[in-house]
């Protein structure tokens, strides 16, 4: 047996999969609006399936015949493949993708005068613009009409184009950075330790350790209590309702400080060393305390609403932050880097990248190329040069930057500190971009603004889940074999379902707030001009020497309390919401090592995965008798 992983049986399995995932999560919170499975970069749906297919299927089938059941390796391949799915069918991508293409068109009123402001600036092949297309995808088709493919076909065409090209460059990015983060900082990556044990088995045993063990079934069912009495309050009142967030008011009232517990998010934040756990919830809190003294004496640096800057002066400091961060990691780099480059253009004979998935020439050129042919792409879309270089460096640098909190840090809910539109405004001023730069702009938060998981992040933790192996390749073409499967299911059930039941009678977010957002900057910006923002840039510059002083305070000092990685992580909205659950982990850890010891902490730690997997086990499973009875609205699960 092929014991790479690499297996045909793998690729199929792993195929079907990503196939399930697709065309079921647009349904589950599109049309059932149920519990969040594929958001963040918990990939909940991910979990699930892995479960099912781990407990289920595989001991099924080796209980017929020992040989019949999968390998550790194929367990995982076939995870991996998962996690890259589930970057694709809601947040990550479709469910902006498909209702923001043609909201300029829709939601243009007398009022906002978005047909004469953006619509003239708007190119053809971006977006579907026939006025009864438009109206039937937002309200509804008659019965019978079915989806316009025809009107769809040619957009969606060239955007698969870029996008392909985006997670193509992201892919190799990681291919890149991957023997510095896995080998040689041997960086933690939380958010696969679960899936790793769940795949282990024993010798001539059915049943994987994981199972066996009962705080791990402890742990699971804490939350599947909760999330079952939950389930059945929201069908039958008399049923309680177990509430797991309450917050209070400081600051004058100013501020809600929240206490929302989050079982995932306890469960990863256990594995994290205590002084960055300590971190997260130390800035967190500290924004919060940023905040109050502003709102109290009325300190405000005056910019136009950017997409997606909740806190202007907080959020321009985790800007600047995640700038250092990575320029950070990649000088740590420097000699990788050196490696990569000096094989990609022939000289490093003797650098061996035989266990990466890309060779190294292959991933450096690709990656050229592809940000070669997205900014060609953007430039045709209407941007300016000048705002195409600013903008990509910008997005990925904050896409680098939140890989590296999440593999390092275990931060599943995390987004950018604000989206790679809001710098190049901030610093370039809108009057530059003029009318269709601003409308250019205005797309690209499609795939770069309020996305709280993206292929990157998922194919990092992939790439840290195949380590040990020594052939590699194949793991391309199962990445980009899932980013296909799920962006043709999940882009036609979300077609299928908006002509069926009208996009604004599905998840109100993604069908009405979302789309608007975007072009309602764009709009304000074009009708007032602004010049680059001086307080923007100013704060950005703070926040870049906070996170120098604290990263070489870090490095140089082994009594600093303080970890860089709490401050761009502290003030972003999804962590302050859940700074309590931080919190509780971090203390029940530092409980356990200081008066337990390694050993105590090491047996606990089956609880805490009992936690995560519990969680979206049965928020996975009420989606199904949610489907099943018909019902709609019971979300178990957010964040």
């Amino acid at each position: 047996m092929n014991n790479s992983g690499y297996t045909k049986r793998a690729f199929i399995i792993g195929t079907i999969c990503s196939l399930i995932i697709g065309l079921w999560v647009p349904f589950s919170e599109g049309y059932l609006q149920g519990s969040y499975m594929a958001i963040d970069f918990t990939t909940g749906a991910a979990i699930f399936l892995f479960f099912v297919l781990v407990f289920g299927v595989n001991i099924l089938l080796k209980l017929v015949n020992k040989n019949y059941g999968l390998n550790p390796r194929e367990l995982l391949t076939i995870y991996i493949m998962m996690i890259i799915a589930c970057t694709i069918p809601t947040m990550g991508l479709t469910f902006y993708w498909l209702p923001m293409m043609p909201a300029a068109f829709y939601y243009a009123t007398p009022e906002n005068k978005w047909a004469e402001i953006l619509q003239p600036h708007i190119k053809g092949w971006l977006t579907p613009r026939d006025p009864l297309v438009l109206k039937y995808f937002y309200e509804g088709a008659p019965r019978g009409t079915g989806v316009p493919w025809g009107a769809w076909i040619m957009p969606l065409f060239f955007w698969t184009l870029f996008l392909v090209a985006l997670y193509f460059v992201m892919i190799c990015m990681m291919v890149i950075l991957r023997k510095q983060w896995v080998e040689k900082e041997r960086l933690i990556f939380p958010l696969v330790q679960l899936p790793v044990e769940m795949a282990q088995e024993e010798e001539n045993k059915i049943i994987p350790p994981l199972f066996k063990n009962k705080l791990m079934w402890i742990g699971f069912i804490v939350t599947s209590i909760i999330g079952t009495i939950n389930g059945l309050h929201h069908y039958f009142h008399f049923f309680p309702q177990i509430k797991i967030e309450s917050s209070i008011t400081m600051f004058r009232n100013t501020v809600a400080l929240p206490f929302r517990l989050s079982f995932p998010m306890m469960g990863f934040t256990y594995l994290i060393p205590t002084n960055l756990s300590f971190s997260l919830w130390f800035f967190a809190l500290l924004s919060y305390i940023q905040q109050g003294i502003m709102n109290i004496t009325g300190y405000t640096i005056n910019e136009l609403g950017i997409p997606y800057l909740n806190l202007p002066v907080i959020n321009h400091q985790g800007i600047g932050a995640i700038v250092v961060l990575v320029l950070m990691c990649l000088w740590l780099a420097r000699k990788q880097l050196r490696d990569v480059f000096s094989k990609a253009i022939g000289k490093g004979k003797n650098i061996d990248d035989s266990k990466e998935m890309l060779s190294y020439p292959v991933a450096f050129w690709g990656m050229i190329a592809g940000l070669i042919f997205m900014g060609i792409w953007l430039c045709l879309s209407g941007m300016p040069w000048v705002a195409v270089i600013l903008f990509l460096f910008f997005m990925f640098v904050l896409f680098i930057g939140i890989t590296r909190i999440v593999c390092e840090g275990g931060v599943a809910y995390i987004r950018g500190p604000a989206c790679a539109a809001g710098p190049v405004v901030s610093g370039l001023g809108s009057s530059i971009l003029g009318p269709i730069g601003l409308t250019s702009l205005a797309f690209t938060l499609i795939y770069s603004g309020d996305t709280r998981t993206f292929v990157m992040g998922s194919a990092a933790n992939g790439l840290k889940i195949t380590e040990e192996r020594e052939r590699n390749r194949p793991l391309f073409w199962a990445m980009m074999i899932a980013v296909i499967i799920t962006m043709v299911s999940s882009v036609y059930i979300t077609l299928k379902l908006a002509y069926q039941y009208g996009g604004i009678n599905l998840n109100t977010w993604f069908f009405q707030g979302g789309p608007i957002y975007p072009f309602r900057f764009a709009a304000e910006r074009i009708q007032n001009p602004t010049p680059p923002h001086p307080g923007s840039i100013m704060w950005m510059a703070i926040g870049a020497g906070v996170m120098w002083f604290l990263t070489f305070m870090h490095h140089r000092f082994l009594w600093w309390p303080l970890h860089p990685l709490g401050y761009p992580t502290g003030g972003i909205y999804m962590v302050r919401i859940i700074w309590i659950s931080i919190f509780a982990a971090w203390l029940i850890k530092f409980v356990v090592l200081r008066y337990g010891g390694p050993k105590l902490y090491k047996d606990l730690r089956p609880l805490f995965l009992g936690l995560i997997l519990g969680q979206f086990t049965i928020s996975g499973i009420w989606l199904i008798i949610d489907w099943i009875v018909g019902g709609q609205g019971n979300m178990l699960f957010w964040i």
